[in-house]
């Protein structure tokens, strides 16, 4: 096995003085590099002041605020609320909880079933890892657990597709495999489609340019 032990900028360095480039930085995580001094200096000064208080109980604390409204000045309007998670296996546990309580808040609580693509990640808890769509962590434990629906994932150049069809073809198609998957479960059972914009973990896996325009079009009125 390999240790590492140190490293700069794009370069790790194990411990016996090998040096890899990152080329995945760290695990899709660490994109501004290593050994930022700004960073360093910026985590130091925080941890001197405050170095947490919990954000529960209508609670926040000044780089919580002062984030939060870096982020929604520079997302859709619609995208006015924040809450921070310690991952992303974290984060899309509490989005599976969150939609299905939202659905029984509106009084439908019939919506609890997700929809996710085959061979995506979305992280590796019991929930997030049921919501990808890998096989190999499905096999682990007999996930996915019950209320998860997979449909293919817009892979022009993987297994599945057919024959003659264009990149542009293909989008169209994985789009509305998608709205029919929602169909057949019936849109009163459908709490949330959930769908990594480039598949990263899957192979990155970009889809093609028809497929995003396609699938919003569809969407578009329906409450999912």
């Amino acid at each position: 096995s390999r240790v590492i032990a140190r490293a700069k900028g794009v370069w790790l360095e194990d411990s016996d003085g090998n040096r890899i480039l990152d080329g995945m930085s760290g695990l899709w995580c660490c994109n501004l590099g290593y050994g930022r001094e700004e960073i360093v200096e910026a985590v130091a000064r925080q941890m001197r002041e405050l170095p947490y208080a919990n954000t529960f109980f209508q609670q926040t604390h000044p780089p919580a605020a002062e984030f939060a409204a870096e982020l929604t000045a520079l997302a859709p309007d619609h995208v006015n609320r924040v809450f921070f998670a310690n991952s992303g296996s974290d984060a899309n546990d509490t989005a599976f909880r969150l939609a299905r309580v939202y659905w029984d808040a509106m009084g439908k609580p019939s919506k609890k079933a997700f929809i996710s693509r085959r061979n995506a990640y979305h992280g590796s808890t019991v929930a997030a890892a049921s919501l990808g769509g890998m096989g190999a962590m499905h096999a682990q434990s007999g996930l996915p657990i019950e209320g998860i629906h997979h449909v293919g994932q817009p892979y022009w150049f993987g297994e599945g597709r057919p024959e003659g069809l264009t990149p542009e073809e293909f989008g169209v198609l994985r789009a509305r495999e998608l709205v029919a998957k929602i169909d057949e479960l019936g849109e009163d059972n459908v709490a949330a489609v959930i769908a990594e914009p480039i598949q990263g973990a899957g192979g990155v896996i970009i889809p093609p340019e028809s497929y995003w325009p396609e699938l919003s079009r569809l969407l578009a009125g329906r409450e999912v």
